[in-house]
């Protein structure tokens, strides 16, 4: 299935089409849109979804990184559910706090059809609110029990024009596809209240990092997922790296990002880890070029599962420290103790 929409498309392994213009994911009956199909270096696609009740899935995820503690904040959509949720985890001592909701068949969860856009979560027990404002976006978040303790949040994550992120559709046939974007080392700065804790985020040393998906997916899937932000010497760095998900396709999500410029990458990355033991150190390299090698040492495994009937997920998420080697613009990038993550996650959903 997945071999027959390049063949039927006339497209080859990778795809390498970069999206200049703005486009519309879907055709107006609801199928991929070949002209969709491609990466680009700004978020150029409306995700105008519709029809496949039950297929279709919508989410924005944030995670803020500082030097001694992150937060999360999600705001999805799945059909048949509206999800919020964030969590806090804080380096040396694993404090970890984390609450999410589900609200069956409801509109709790409002989001829109590009980047951009803003983006909401609203309950009682806790309201999440990502809003567009000029060139950044300001996420807000309100709890009345995190981990027995009112919560709130405000912060700003700065996104300049001329920063380029990664902006991808995955193919896997005419019916079932996915629109993401990733936007990393994106400086950020706000505060946070936890009881009578203030925590801060500084913009010098704190990076938000955006995964904006949308898209229509079959039923069962499993992916790996890794990312960083952050200095590495005297260059801002990120990197995101994906498997799994995509094989097949003609597409992934790999590329690297160097001083505001996002360098793709059209080789997979392959994942070494022990499933065994998360904890210990994973190794992600680049399949066919030398433009990546790097070591993950895990502080902190965020293990969490669901089983909600007709939807059923588990996930590896772990936070630690990269280091190792990227190759880009004829260049050598040493990675020393940049802060980030990587998981494995299954999803019946």
């Amino acid at each position: 299935m997945r071999a027959t929409y390049l063949a039927d498309h006339g497209l080859s392994a990778p795809i390498r089409t970069e999206i200049t213009k703005e486009t519309l994911l879907c055709t107006p009956g609801g199928r991929l849109h070949p002209g969709a199909v491609g990466w680009s270096r700004h978020p150029q696609h409306r995700c105008n979804l519709s029809g496949r009740f039950g297929r279709k899935k919508r989410w924005d995820y944030w995670c803020i990184m500082g030097p001694k503690f992150l937060l999360s904040a999600t705001v999805a959509h799945v059909d048949y559910l509206s999800l919020g949720g964030i969590y806090l985890l804080e380096y040396t001592s694993g404090r970890f706090a984390a609450q999410a909701l589900s609200r069956p068949f409801s509109n709790a969860s409002v989001l829109s059809d590009s980047v951009g856009g803003t983006q909401r979560f609203e309950s009682k027990p806790l309201d999440l609110h990502f809003e567009a404002v000029g060139e950044s976006v300001r996420i807000r978040a309100r709890s009345t029990n995190l981990a027995g303790r009112p919560f709130q949040a405000d912060l700003t994550v700065y996104r300049p024009r001329n920063h380029e992120t990664l902006n991808v559709v995955i193919p896997w046939d005419d019916r079932t596809f996915q629109f993401t974007s990733k936007q990393h080392a994106l400086p950020t700065e706000g505060a946070m209240r936890w009881g009578d804790e203030r925590l801060d985020f500084g913009r010098e040393d704190s990076w938000g990092v955006l995964d904006f998906g949308r898209g229509i997916w079959p039923y069962s899937t499993s992916w790996n997922w890794a990312a960083f932000s952050g200095r590495s010497g005297g260059d801002v760095v990120g990197i995101n790296m994906g498997a799994k998900w995509t094989d097949g396709t003609g597409a992934n999500e790999n590329g690297i990002f160097l001083n505001g410029r996002m360098h793709k990458l059209f080789e997979d990355v392959a994942f070494e880890y022990d499933t065994g033991d998360f904890m210990k150190p994973w190794r992600m390299r680049s399949c066919e070029t030398d433009a990546l090698n790097l070591e993950f040492t895990p502080f902190y495994d965020r293990h969490d599962a669901a089983n909600l009937g007709i939807l059923r997920t588990e996930v590896h998420q772990c936070f630690g420290h990269y280091a190792g080697m990227l190759r880009v613009d004829g260049r050598e990038i040493a990675v020393r103790e940049v802060p980030g993550w990587a998981e494995e996650h299954f999803a019946r959903w």
